[in-house]
C-alpha cells in the first residue's frame, strides 16, 4: 500500500478479518459478514523507527496500547468497499502522524488596534453610564 511517495506498506503486514455489520440492513447483516477489522501492528511494521513513535505518540482511540491499530469499517454494504475505506483510514492515520506541523510565530498587537480596543472599551463604559439612575443631588 503507498502511502506517500517515500512511504510503502507491504499487504502481508495489514491484517484483515470479515465480521457481520452492526445496525439495521435486514436480512443483509444477518447473512454476510459485510463489516472489516482492520488491524496494523506499528511495532512489526517495516516503517522508520522515528515513524513508528509518531503514530504511537498520537492520541488516538484506534490505537491500543500494544501498538496495534484497529479500524473497523462498515460504511458499505459490500466487503470490498469497506475494505478499501479501512485502507483509506490506515492511510489518512499514518499521514496525519508523518506531516510536520507549522510552528505558529507570535504575534502582536499594532498600536492602531490597542488604541480601537480602548477607546470602544471607554465608549461602551460611557453608554452603561447613561443608563444609571439620575441622582437629584
Amino acid at each position: 500500500m503507498q502511502i506517500s511517495n517515500q512511504i510503502t506498506i507491504p499487504d502481508n503486514e495489514i491484517r484483515f478479518e470479515a465480521i457481520r455489520a452492526q445496525g439495521a440492513g435486514g436480512q443483509n447483516v444477518n447473512k454476510v459478514s459485510t463489516a472489516i477489522h482492520l488491524r496494523f501492528d506499528i511495532k512489526c511494521a517495516s516503517l522508520s523507527d522515528e515513524i513508528k513513535e509518531k503514530i504511537l505518540a498520537q492520541r488516538d482511540r484506534r490505537i491500543s496500547k500494544d501498538g496495534i491499530i484497529v479500524i473497523k469499517a462498515q460504511r458499505f454494504r459490500s466487503q470490498e468497499k469497506n475494505r478499501e475505506d479501512a485502507l483509506e483510514r490506515l492511510k489518512v492515520l499514518i499521514l496525519k502522524a508523518v506531516v510536520k506541523q507549522k510552528k505558529r510565530s507570535p504575534t502582536r498587537p499594532s498600536k492602531n488596534a490597542k488604541k480601537k480596543r480602548v477607546d470602544k472599551k471607554t465608549k461602551h463604559g460611557k453608554l452603561k453610564q447613561l443608563r444609571q439612575k439620575v441622582s437629584l443631588d
